[in-house]
């Protein structure tokens, strides 16, 4: 039985991962996908002389491009430059790729998903949302016969194990910050996750392949979870709910998509409450099936290795039909605009004697938080929201996630 050859391109967390797995699960592997898989190159500008296979590391692309033993290229190099180059030059030269490189897939995916289908190869990307949960597949075969409406879920761990530490064990965001990177939940600068950009790019690659359409990250409102202090965590608990940072899709009758990323007071009802520490909970409503929960370990190098050997497996199982993506680049900007949605809001105010002036401009209840005023307004367009809250100069404001 001939090996199949295939190259690695990065050597950090997850390219180490990846080896592992290979290595420790070659002859299962070897069954699942018809033929052996041999990692012929390992692309790395470091050496390893201490590992077994020292001897499969180059620092050179274009071993790997010019060698026609290649078939499968495995992309773990993060970033968008030279990973997209690399991307690109591999599927020109015949080649598939597997990535879980989440900031290509969403800046270049339609691009390179039509590219792969023009050369007749694969382009394929499990790892980049979720980790080891299945998600990019179930969307594209599993639920192909339903009409995707809504894709709302917890797409960061790093992000979510904070606000788990902050509602359950009263943490302030800077601890709990400083616990997630003590624990190697967060990196060192920890921005794209708390920053919500980590989550942005996640989104962004499930509507497109949801709702079929390119959707561009730098059209999705993205809030983070910075400003988020006891006070709302502690009201949120008194309430009922949890604090969530969610991204969130939804399609519209006239085939816009409305878009967000920003921290949701979630109903303890909602299945999505219930996802706590580095796990993600993905929640995705179809016409047919209703709504249906995905829920792992969202990060991690054997859950995110795992996630791309199993796409190697498919690509190398299926080499004579190759898997095509339904995923198309309008050039259009299809997000609207994110002030248009209604709402309940969480708001949170200074000054106890605005009592009868917040409960008559938004409706609901205020209640006391510290030394400030905090309510859930009735239902409210987002732009009638923001522009009547501002003359209160809000301390705090959280959407409110309802069915």
């Amino acid at each position: 039985m001939q090996d199949r050859k295939i190259a690695l391109l990065g050597h950090g967390v997850v390219g180490s991962g990846v080896m592992e797995v290979l290595t420790k699960n070659h002859d299962s592997i070897a069954k699942k996908a018809g033929f052996p898989i041999e990692v012929k190159y390992i692309l790395d500008l470091r050496d390893f002389p201490e590992l077994p296979y020292h001897d499969r590391f180059v620092k050179d692309f274009n071993v790997i491009l010019n060698d026609p033993e290649i078939s499968v290229v495995v992309e773990v190099l993060g970033g968008l430059h030279p990973a997209y180059d690399f991307t690109k030059a591999a599927l020109l030269a015949g080649k598939s790729v597997v990535t879980s490189n989440k900031e290509v897939v969403a800046t270049c995916g339609a691009e390179l998903v039509n590219l792969a289908r023009q050369q007749g190869q694969s382009y394929l990307f499990e790892a980049s949302v979720g980790g080891g949960i299945p998600i990019i597949r179930p969307l594209h075969q599993c639920l192909a016969a339903n009409q995707l409406d809504e894709i709302c879920g917890i797409l960061n761990g790093t992000t979510n194990y904070i606000l788990t530490r902050m509602m359950k064990a009263g943490l302030g965001f800077d601890d709990a910050l400083a616990e997630a990177q003590q624990k190697s939940y967060a990196e060192r600068d920890p921005s794209a996750d708390i920053e919500g950009v980590d989550a942005c790019r996640k989104i962004c690659i499930l509507a497109a392949l949801a709702f079929g359409r390119h959707i561009y990250p730098q059209h999705v409102h993205t809030e983070g979870i910075t400003k988020l202090t006891l006070a709302d965590t502690n009201y949120a608990e008194e309430h009922g709910y949890a604090v969530k940072l969610l991204g969130r899709a939804v399609r519209q009758g006239d085939g816009a998509v409305y878009a967000v990323v920003a921290p949701f007071l979630v109903s303890h009802d909602n299945p999505l409450s219930n996802v706590e520490d580095v796990f993600n909970g993905i929640l995705v409503k179809g016409d047919a099936i209703g709504d249906v929960m995905f829920y792992g370990r969202g990060a991690g190098k054997l859950p995110t290795a795992s996630a791309v050997v199993a796409d190697v497996i498919d690509i190398v199982k299926n080499e004579a039909h190759h898997k095509q993506m339904l995923w198309e680049d309008s050039g259009e900007n299809l997000v609207s605009d994110y002030t248009a949605m209604t709402y309940r809001f969480y708001l949170r105010v200074q000054g106890a004697d605005r009592r009868e002036e917040l409960e008559r401009t938004f409706g609901g209840e205020c209640d006391t938080v510290g030394g400030d005023l905090a309510l859930i307004t009735r239902p409210m367009r987002e732009a009638d929201f923001r522009s009547a809250a501002a003359a209160f100069s809000p301390l705090g404001v959280i959407r409110v996630l309802d069915d």
